[in-house]
């Protein structure tokens, strides 16, 4: 069943997921896999559950993919611009605005002409993958394997929610009072962006993105168990929710990719 989720700031819904327009391979990889979203699985016609996880996961995996190679990408943009300005050379106009784009996507803007460690230090604590076994794995539980209303109607698979009239579907068990509605996005593949610039710029999450860096500075693997503790605020449920997407990990082990 899938969880009230607790989105304090949620932009993008729908959007198309940012890229550096310069880059025509990365485009065309990221409409390849938005493509092989288009459509899903019946998965309530699945019976065998083996044979469910595996179409579930097997569906949203390559966006999960693309999603890290973009933000991996963008990781190692800003880490030359640290190593850049560390040995004062001179940052050219086309990285400027680069940087400037990259700074109002993740909602910390870059001020003046000048990238300066004081920006460089927090925009690298956001900017950094997310491990496909929890993002499958919220998405499985978020969507109720992709059966739950939201999923099928409007390619929502991790609950979030927007608050303009009209945004999306509105939850026939909202609360009195409440104006939020269940985002709908025109593919799965939408549905994991908004997902990963959520947890990667949200201050909810402020937590799993320290713990992220933390295994990261230890030269450790980022993992979606360890990084599963910084999700208390995703859901009402609290730490509760954190036990029950670390189990759904481990039971589910065998469905990650390896290495």
């Amino acid at each position: 069943m899938a969880i009230v989720v607790l989105i304090f700031t949620l932009t993008g819904c729908g959007e198309a997921p940012f890229r550096n327009i310069s880059d025509s391979r990365e485009d065309k990889e990221a409409s390849q896999a938005e493509a092989s979203l288009s459509s899903a699985p019946d998965f309530s016609e699945i019976a065998d559950i083996n044979q469910k996880k595996a179409a579930f996961f097997d569906h949203l995996r390559p966006a999960v993919v693309q999603e890290n190679k973009r933000v991996s990408k963008e990781r190692d943009f800003l880490l030359k611009l640290k190593s850049t300005t560390e040995s004062e050379k001179t940052i050219d106009s086309e990285q400027l605005d680069y940087a400037r784009r990259l700074g109002k996507m993740y909602q910390l803007p870059l001020t003046g002409d000048n990238v300066t460690s004081d920006w460089l230090s927090p925009m690298l604590l956001r900017v950094d993958v997310l491990p496909e076994e929890l993002v499958l794995s919220q998405a499985a539980n978020e969507s109720a394997w992709g059966t739950s209303r939201f999923a099928v109607e409007g390619n929502n698979y991790f609950g979030q929610w927007c608050y303009r009239k009209g945004c999306g579907l509105v939850p026939a068990s909202r609360t009195e009072g409440f104006t939020h509605e269940v985002a709908v996005f025109e593919s799965a593949y939408r549905s994991v962006n908004a997902y990963f610039m959520n947890v990667n710029r949200n201050n909810a999450y402020t937590e799993l993105r320290q713990i992220r860096a933390e295994q990261r500075n230890a030269g450790l693997t980022i993992t979606g168990t360890k990084l599963a503790e910084g999700l208390s605020r995703y859901s009402e449920r609290g730490h509760e929710y954190i036990d029950e997407i670390q189990t759904m990990i481990r039971h589910n082990n065998k469905y990650w990719s390896q290495g």
